[in-house]
Formats: C-alpha cells, structure tokens, sequence
C-alpha cells in the first residue's frame, strides 16, 4: 500500500522505489501484485505517467485513511512511554483564558518541563491550521465538521447585577423589566441565541432593547456591572465566583437560558502529537465535574 500510494504521489514507479530504497522493477511488481489480488485494474501505465482508473481512486483514497490510522495507533503505543515536548500554541477565549487558564497551564509545565507554550487570547473563533494552532479551546456551539471536538465541562448564561444596582432599581421579575433596563451587551457573541431566555413553562423570550455599554471584552462589562451601572448577560465561568460572593445577583433564576459546552478542538484525529492529547486529558482532568 505503501508503494502504491508513493507511485501516485510521486507520478512514477522509479520516485516512488527511490523513496523506499528498491528498484523501478520491484516497486512495479509490488503494485502489480496488488492488483493481481484484487482482481482489478489500479494504474493505466504509460511512458510519461501513471493515472489513476475509478477503482484505483477510491482505492488510493481508502489506503491514505488506513495507513494514516496505523501510524497514528503506532504513534500512540509509543507515546506511552514518551514525554510531551516542544512547543505547544494555544488559542482560547480571552475571558476564559485570563480567568481559568492560567492555574492550568502552569500545574501542566510543572509536570511536563519540556513543553514551552504559545496562548493565543481572542473571542473570534481563528483558523487552527491557517494559525498553526495545535489546540483551541472553545464555547458554545461549534458547527464545522472537518474538527474534533473533545467535551471540557458545561457552563451556562447567566443574568446578573449588582445589590447597589437592585437596590436603587428594583429587582427585575420579567423579561418585559429585563428589557427596560439598561443592558450590558458582548459584542462578538459567537453562539446564536444572545439574550434568549425560557420561562418555567417554556416560553421564548429574546431581549432585544437598545444597550447601555456594547463591548467585545466581557471583562469590562463584568466590572461595569460590578460598578452598577447594569444587568449582564453572559457565560457562567465569567460571573460564578461573583454569584458566589454575592457581589453579583443571578436574575430570574426560574428561567432557563441558553446551556454552552466548554471544549477542545483540534484539527484533526490524525497524527494527534503527543503533547496535544497530552494537555487535551490534563485540562479535561482539571475541568472533569466543574460546573463554571
């Protein structure tokens, strides 16, 4: 298979020997061979190039995928006795990576020394290969299909302002009150649905008044409604420690709001190096039952 798939890359039987040290003649008859067993026609042979015929194509392309999957298994046998090492890009949220991230990728290189690491902060949902991104870490709904997914731990939005605001405001009972309020909106929501909310019985209610403060940092419309100057809406993991402390207050908490999932995403099941899947099971480790 080998031989077959250099011969078509490489356009001759002789490129392709050369690559694996053996003559034109050999490489010849190990694909003749081939084509024996099956039965079936995989190469027209010329004096200038090989072609492929029909049979040869789908053949071609399902012996990529199965020789793609044994290195891969090869790789991963032999990664179990190998450590992580080299360079390691990131991209994630900039909320999410300057709240949480932080703690995470330094507990990794304590345990993985050899690894260095590239964290790339931004909303926008970059290109991984376009920016040699080995993983992202991403919120929300992803709908790309060429990428895998790898599930981190759930999150949700939430609602919230602050006592001083509720207290000389009044604390909103409805989304008709939300709507009336002035909102603290984030700009570069990825996910559709912003503002969407469902009453006890099941109701859609989207809020969509005009908005005090837009801004594509939700660090800064947390500390607007910090200050009172709001109600937000936004991802859990921004807002939790804050419910907690009571400094922020969860509004209409009968409500259901839009349910996220915070997950890994890597380009593809193939060839995964090893300090990729290393840091994809630590993170999902440290995040493993967090609700944020």
């Amino acid at each position: 298979m080998q031989i077959f798939i250099a011969a078509v890359e490489e356009g001759s039987f002789a490129a392709a020997a050369r690559r694996f040290k053996l003559s034109a003649a050999m490489a010849g008859k190990h694909v003749s061979a081939i084509e024996s067993d099956l039965n079936a026609r995989l190469i027209q042979r010329s004096t200038r190039r090989l072609s492929l015929t029909d049979v040869g194509q789908r053949y071609y392309e399902r012996c990529k995928v199965i020789l793609e999957a044994v290195e891969d298994a090869n790789r991963e046998a032999s990664d179990v006795q190998a450590t992580p090492r080299g360079l390691l890009r990131i991209a994630a949220p900039v909320a999410f990576g300057a709240m949480h991230l932080g703690a995470i990728v330094s507990r990794y290189l304590e345990l993985f020394p050899e690894v260095s690491l590239d964290v790339v902060l931004e909303d926008k949902y970059a290109d991984l290969l376009e920016n040699r991104i080995d993983v992202a870490i991403r919120v929300g709904r992803l709908d790309d299909p060429s990428l895998v997914t790898r599930r981190l731990a759930p999150c949700k939005m939430v609602l919230c302002a602050s006592p001083e605001y509720l207290k000389k405001h009044g604390t909103p009972e409805t989304p008709e009150d939300i709507s009336r309020a002035p909102r603290l909106a984030f700009s570069q929501a990825v996910s559709a649905g912003d503002w969407t909310i469902y009453d006890p019985e099941g109701s859609l209610h989207r809020i969509e008044s005009a908005c005090r403060i837009t801004s594509n940092n939700i660090q800064l419309l947390l500390e607007s409604a910090l200050a009172g100057t709001g109600i937000v809406y936004g991802p859990s993991f921004v807002f939790c420690e804050y419910i907690k402390q009571d400094r922020l207050i969860e509004l209409l908490p009968a409500y259901k709001t839009t349910e996220l999932t915070i997950q890994a995403v890597y380009p593809s099941a193939i060839r995964i190096p090893f300090k990729v899947r290393s840091f994809v099971d630590f993170i999902a480790e440290a995040l493993r039952n967090t609700q944020l």
